[in-house]
């Protein structure tokens, strides 16, 4: 852990050396179905996570594990294509590297999105959910141990983690493609199993709209490092209530973030090139 900063840095170093100047302002995250994006984006550079020495490796099928630089419409853009999760088997630190590594590239706003189940009765399979809050039920914190001061304070405030005015203009240009759009709380668990009926229930009491496996840590680690979010997710299946709950495959979850992914890349286009992002 105490090399932890020294191991961000060279591995930062490395990628620099291979973007040769390339300033990104903005770190793209993405989830099932956003991945294509990057076709409609003037690729720069693209480097292969197991070229990158000290980065990890997405093992999930839907991820296609690379890092892309790319501009659009004068935006500078780096992106995750796949992310990397707590039930892969990697510590918080190590899945949330590419984080830190990105503010370090010198990334002033990062995108996340996420598919996920439903456990607000409201919220139908195919709608989009931008994130105003979560609950982390995954057990751990990547930013338990050391602190690195040059990163952020010891006990970071997650009190304005998520910006609520992005999220109601980014609904506005969801809905007008054609998504239905919510605002709503997203639930963490480690997984890799489905959550169970009872936990759907239990969900829905706290006050969660929608469950994952991912992106919480992502998040704590942008906000330690005080760098804003914007986070989304395509509800891939409906959990609540319990008689609507369906068996589910990894498989049924990509065909449904297949068939929205020409929709989610639109709906993404039209954020970037609306300027939102690049307000306070």
């Amino acid at each position: 852990m105490e090399d932890y900063y020294v191991e961000v840095r060279r591995v930062t170093e490395f990628i620099e050396k291979k973007a040769n100047g390339f300033m990104p302002q903005i770190g793209l995250i993405t989830g099932t179905g956003l991945s294509g994006i990057v076709d409609k984006f003037e690729v720069v550079l693209e480097l292969p996570y197991g070229d990158i020495p000290g980065f990890p490796v997405s093992t999930v099928q839907s991820h296609k594990g690379q890092l892309v630089f790319a501009n659009y419409h004068g935006l500078n853009l780096v992106i995750l294509q796949g992310r990397f999760h707590y039930y892969e088997g990697y510590s918080m630190q190590d899945l949330t590297l590419p984080v830190r590594v990105l503010k370090e590239l010198g990334c002033e706003r990062f995108i996340i999105s996420n598919v996920t189940g439903s456990v607000n009765p409201d919220y139908e399979m195919g709608d989009v959910v931008f994130i105003r809050d979560h609950i982390n039920l995954m057990g751990a914190n990547p930013l338990r141990g050391k602190n690195f001061e040059q990163w952020g304070p010891r006990f970071p405030d997650m009190k304005s983690t998520y910006n609520e005015d992005w999220n109601r203009r980014c609904m506005e240009v969801a809905e007008g493609i054609g998504f239905t759009a919510h605002s709503g709380v997203y639930c963490a668990f480690a997984g890799p199993n489905l959550e169970t009926p009872a936990e759907y229930i239990f969900l829905n009491r706290i006050g969660a709209d929608v469950v994952g496996m991912s992106t919480v840590p992502e998040v704590l680690v942008a906000k330690h490092m005080e760098v804003p979010v914007l986070v989304f997710s395509l509800v891939s299946n409906k959990c609540y209530p319990p008689e609507a709950i369906r068996e589910t495959s990894v498989e049924d979850v990509i065909s449904v973030g297949e068939e929205k992914a020409p929709l989610l890349q639109e709906m993404l286009c039209k954020i970037l090139e609306s300027g939102i992002l690049l307000e306070d």
